[in-house]
């Protein structure tokens, strides 16, 4: 269940208007369904998926499932390779020439930056696939440690004297930047609009962080492993599979009053594939993120399939939780700008880290 809130403050900004009508999940389907053959002539083939830090194990499984079905339609042998890190770094790396055949990061920011810096994206990623080129979406989640010993319920008990919070750094995580804007939307709303003190929350809550990791799988590492910190603030799926690994023996997970729905979005590079003539592999490799089979997947590694049918078969595994969206705050691009950018509100949070 998906509740809206839009606070005033967010209304200043108008959503962005998509510049043409993407494939409905319908026509996406059809298409994976008469799929027969290759354009390429190579008996095996490999592409790169660059992605973000928590996709490492439902990435595993999904390349063995696709490169069944893509050796079932086209006989050909595909090898999918991963690159992980956080999302604004892995970007960079694109950027710099990491010739990636597909990116699947944590924002449409990250890849937008890569087509601006590149052209290599295309200018219309956007509107290639079904729900924004976004095949599963989640949300951002609080995981403590077992019996809650610091009462930790909402974000404002992040701000406690002692609460040590653990959390990746926004200028190179994805993840990180969706759980900046999940905090700032509780503390606009705990604080009746007022920005100033707002502001004065974020800067709190960042003071209790003084451990900034550059991913969201670093700072699971810092929590799980080397036993630092009250509370993680990352992915919902992140925090599953953290209880499926070592056990719900050792943690809990908790829903904040508010969060945000998190899409990322995945996308080929038009002018990489092309080249190196893996456009036919890499299309569909992200068209069958959309098959039935895949939506299940993606639900089985607690992301939040897209397609209602499947979501509402693994309803009981999502809680309703109130969401914003980033929309309500204009998109990336404004945000980036507002919040992000060298010299925006994150750097004057940060410098307040030291004071």
């Amino acid at each position: 269940m998906l509740i809206r809130f839009v606070p005033t403050l967010f209304l200043l900004f108008l959503p962005l208007a998509a510049s043409a009508a993407p494939p409905t999940l319908e026509q996406i389907r059809s298409e994976i369904a008469s799929k027969k053959g290759t354009s390429s002539t190579k008996k095996s083939l490999e592409i790169l998926n660059v992605s973000y830090d928590p996709t490492r194990e439902f990435y595993e499984e999904y390349n063995k499932l696709f490169a069944a079905w893509w050796k079932e339609r086209t006989a050909q042998e595909l090898k999918v390779v991963q690159s992980h890190g956080g999302s604004a770094k892995q970007a960079r790396s694109v950027i710099s020439g990491l010739e990636a055949d597909v990116v699947s990061l944590a924002l449409a920011f990250d890849i937008d930056a890569i087509e601006n810096m590149t052209g290599l994206v295309g200018k219309n990623w956007q509107t290639r696939l079904p729900h924004e080129s976004s095949p599963y979406y989640s949300t951002i989640v609080f995981l403590v440690r077992k019996g809650n010993p610091q009462g930790i319920k909402d974000w404002g008990d992040l701000i406690k004297p002692g609460i040590a919070v653990v959390m990746p750094n926004p200028k190179t995580s994805g993840g990180a930047r969706w759980t900046y804007m999940a905090a700032w939307a509780y503390a606009v709303k705990s604080n009746s609009g007022n920005t100033i003190r707002a502001l004065d929350y974020m800067k709190d809550l960042f003071k209790n962080a003084p451990v900034l990791d550059t991913g969201a799988r670093g700072a699971t590492t810092t929590f799980i492993q080397r036993r630092m910190g009250d509370v993680l603030l990352t992915w919902e799926n992140e925090a599953y599979l953290t209880m499926e690994k070592d056990g719900k023996q050792e943690f809990e997970i908790v829903y904040p009053s508010i969060s945000i729905q998190a899409d990322p979005p995945v996308a080929w590079l038009e002018k990489i594939v092309q080249e190196k003539k893996t456009e036919d592999a890499a299309e569909f490799y992200l068209k069958y993120l959309y098959s039935e089979k895949a939506q299940e997947l993606i639900a089985k590694n607690h992301f939040r399939p897209i397609d209602k049918t499947v979501m509402d078969r693994f309803q009981e595994r999502y809680p309703a939780i109130e969401m914003i969206s980033i929309k309500d705050f204009g998109g990336w691009e404004k945000v980036q700008q507002m919040f992000f950018k060298d010299g925006g509100q994150f750097d004057d949070v940060h410098l307040s880290m030291s004071e």
